[in-house]
């Protein structure tokens, strides 16, 4: 789901869909910590004029990053890019600040903090969550240099989700991957389940199929339903959604503030998506 600012407070932003209010995604609550399971999936960090935000993104390519285009959008310099499974059990998270924010980051300063580092490309046809059918939700990290060490996921093929069966669409799950916030129970005060900055790491979670449109992938996100282990909230947007193993979206957006309800996934199996992600020799 949506953008992390520097505070890590969830973002404002808000957008319309068909079944009510949504917000671009977050983090995956409920799941688990993902460890080693999906090492090609990553976490960003960028600057835009509004300040300091977090994404997830995965290394489809040695030297390209798959993401959300709301996680590309008016970036400023360079994107941070790292694979760490765990990037802080508590508060601070250790990440650099631009020595001039209004410009974002450097490769050199994001070098010498020890990130990766790479620029941020968005689909020229992004809507910004304005046009159900063209919204267009993809971006992509080209890396300054190669990754070694990590085997690139694969992208699905033109049209994979066309062959889930509707009848067979809730009984089908599909794996979300980010570094969204988790959300839970504070450890004191009121009990209600609010998303937690901290731990910062990666988690992944299994996610029933609801909905399925030309562009988005609909899941049913909430952990208390018996058919997966949970959804995508704060900070999980750009994460993967796998498919059999490939990657058939990205995480888009949410409907509440607490992730437990539905998540929406930009597919990537589709024409519009391929055929802009070829200019990238994907």
């Amino acid at each position: 789901m949506g953008r992390i600012r520097s505070t890590l407070a969830a973002a404002a932003l808000t957008i319309g869909l068909a079944a009510g209010a949504a917000m671009p995604a977050a983090a995956i609550t409920g799941g688990e910590p993902d460890g080693e399971g999906h090492p090609n999936v990553g976490l960003i960090l960028y600057y835009t004029e509004d300040g300091r935000f977090r994404c997830s993104a995965t290394l489809v390519s040695p030297t390209v990053l798959l993401t959300a285009a709301h996680c590309t959008d008016g970036a400023l310099g360079s994107t941070l890019v790292t694979f760490d499974s765990v990037i802080a059990e508590e508060a601070p998270s250790g990440f650099p600040v631009a020595a001039d924010p209004s410009e974002g980051y450097t490769p050199e300063e994001l070098e010498a903090a020890g990130y990766l580092s790479g620029t941020a490309y968005t689909h020229p046809d992004y809507s910004d969550f304005t046009d159900q059918d063209n919204w267009n939700d993809v971006g992509v990290i080209v890396l300054d240099e190669p990754v070694t060490g990590i085997e690139p996921a694969e992208i699905a093929a033109l049209g994979t989700l066309d062959t889930v069966a509707r009848r067979d669409l809730a009984h089908t799950l599909f794996t979300a991957v980010g570094y969204g916030t988790e959300v839970r129970k504070p450890d004191e005060g009121p009990q209600k389940p609010t998303p937690m900055t901290y731990p910062l790491i990666r988690r992944v979670a299994d996610m029933p199929g609801q909905k399925l449109t030309p562009q988005i992938l609909q899941t049913n996100g909430n952990i208390n339903d018996t058919r997966g282990t949970g959804g995508t909230c704060f900070g999980d947007s750009g994460g993967p959604v796998f498919y059999q193993g490939e990657v058939v979206a990205v995480t888009s957006y949410g409907y509440t503030e607490n992730c437990r309800y539905l998540g929406g996934y930009q597919r990537v199996d589709i024409a519009v998506v391929q055929d802009w992600l070829a200019e990238f020799g994907l």
